[in-house]
């Protein structure tokens, strides 16, 4: 008689290593130890260095305070950042007419603010966020081209 054939090549399979190996438990523990490791095995601990104890208080903000900037004036590149967000929206809503976008913060750090009509809201929306997320991309992606950051607001 013949042997079976098995079809395909064999499973790999790891040997689980028994309790006196070297890889076993007893002999490399995790976690707290009972009892001090023995002299051959203290040179393989590594000790995290502790951290000194202040007495200076806890912040509340951890963030730097950011300095004042004067209010400018939008210029050209805010223009035309408004003008994307302007064009997009305008070819998602029902009602064109009623798309405005404000520039809220000119600058360095555009902050741009949409408005549509209320029906066109979940338009500009869309399912889970996801066509307002697709307009700030292309916002982000626009300003980047000009050296500048922006955001875009959608007012309810």
């Amino acid at each position: 008689m013949t042997e079976p054939v098995q079809w395909g090549r064999q499973p790999k399979r790891k040997p689980r290593p028994s309790v006196d190996s070297p890889g076993g438990s007893p002999s490399s523990p995790v976690g707290p130890l009972e009892t001090p490791p023995s002299p051959e095995h203290a040179a393989t601990i590594i000790h995290a260095p502790r951290p000194a104890a202040t007495s200076a208080p806890a912040r509340e903000s951890y963030e730097a305070p950011r300095p004042r900037r004067e209010p400018s004036e939008p210029d050209e590149g805010d223009a035309r950042l408004r003008d994307l967000v302007v064009l997009m929206a305008r070819g998602l809503v029902d009602h064109p007419d009623d798309v405005t976008v404000e520039v809220v913060e000119p600058g360095e750090d555009a902050c741009l603010e949409l408005r549509v009509h209320p029906d066109d809201t979940g338009h500009v929306i869309g399912r889970q966020g996801r066509t307002a997320r697709a307009m700030r991309l292309c916002l982000g992606a626009a300003a980047s081209r000009l050296g500048r950051r922006a955001s875009l607001e959608i007012a309810d």
